[in-house]
């Protein structure tokens, strides 16, 4: 089997504190096209046109690991690197900052507001923490060491040199992070608390909610009250898995869905974002040995929820 020998370093600087995109010329046993621009329309002409793809070669958008830009009519070089800026979708600012709880040499731990995604996808590109956090504090390198739901404000974690990532996202795989939330839900006097939530949550690609299923329990929460304000009610929500929306999933099957829940019990349709009804949960308490030093870690969000006034 060939070893594929480690990419070079990308000729082209971060846009918006976006990464270029970098394309490798396949080397298989399949034919290879005769030029670059036979390839990169083959490859990327369904999704965003022929004559895009056409316009960006003659922009000089393609470069080799030179920084030079590739003519089109090149002959296809196996296993040859490229790179390119993709095209940003028009995004809406969200207008909150990101709060910086604590900086140091190795990490970042950011409050993230709510509705801005943690990672670059689909139609949030530059709107997101990664990106802004690139620009903001000048670090290029950094990287979220897990991720918070977008609709969730609070805590992330981020690292800011390439050779500590490992250590902190295996500590985030392996659960060695103890994770505290904050939620404000309805309050019914009939939901004995604290209660221990056990169940099988599945979500399923392109489904905008996930859902409780029978099987084998895959997510375990644990749901106390904290202080009752008339109908509403504030909670601390400990989650010991990870499953996407599993504390939103487990709170609304106790039937006590958290304010302003966009997705449960009944997904809205789309639309502008309401930036004055955020969905009221918070990552609010972040503990961890740190996997470099042996130090004990202990952070708290800066953010408060508004839904209790």
């Amino acid at each position: 089997m060939r070893r594929r020998t480690k990419a070079p370093a990308a000729p082209l600087p971060q846009r918006e504190g976006i990464d270029p995109v970098r394309v490798r010329l396949p080397d298989g046993p399949e034919p290879l096209p005769e030029t670059v621009r036979e390839y990169l329309v083959g490859r990327y002409g369904a999704s965003v046109g022929v004559a895009r793809v056409e316009e960006m070669l003659r922009e000089g958008r393609f470069v080799g690991a030179d920084g030079r830009a590739v003519d089109g009519g090149e002959a296809c070089e196996p296993g040859r690197h490229l790179w390119f800026h993709r095209d940003f979708p028009a995004e809406e600012r969200v207008p909150f900052e990101i709060g910086v709880v604590h900086r140091d040499e190795r990490i970042v731990v950011a409050d993230k507001p709510h509705f801005l995604a943690t990672m670059p996808r689909g139609r949030h590109v530059t709107e997101t923490l990664l990106a802004r956090l690139r620009r903001e504090l000048g670090l290029p390198d950094l990287q979220p060491a897990h991720r918070l739901d977008r609709l969730t404000a609070g805590l992330v974690l981020c690292v800011v040199r390439p050779e500590d990532r490992g250590a902190y996202q295996t500590l985030f795989r392996d659960r060695g992070v103890r994770k505290e939330y904050e939620a404000v839900a309805p309050y019914d006097p009939a939901v004995a608390l604290p209660v221990t939530a056990r169940s099988r949550i599945e979500k399923e690609h392109g489904v905008m909610a996930a859902r409780e299923v029978p099987g084998e329990p895959n997510a375990e929460s644990r749901i106390e009250l904290v202080e009752r304000r008339g109908g509403l009610a504030r909670y601390r929500l400990v989650p010991v898995t990870g499953r996407t929306h599993q504390l939103r999933v487990h709170m609304d099957a106790l039937g006590l869905p958290i304010l302003h829940d966009p997705f449960y019990p009944v997904v809205r349709e789309d639309g502008p974002e309401d930036f004055g009804r955020p969905l009221q949960l918070l990552a609010r308490r972040l503990e961890f040995t740190d996997p470099l030093t042996g130090a004990e870690r202990s952070f708290t969000s800066r953010l408060a929820l508004s839904g209790l006034g």
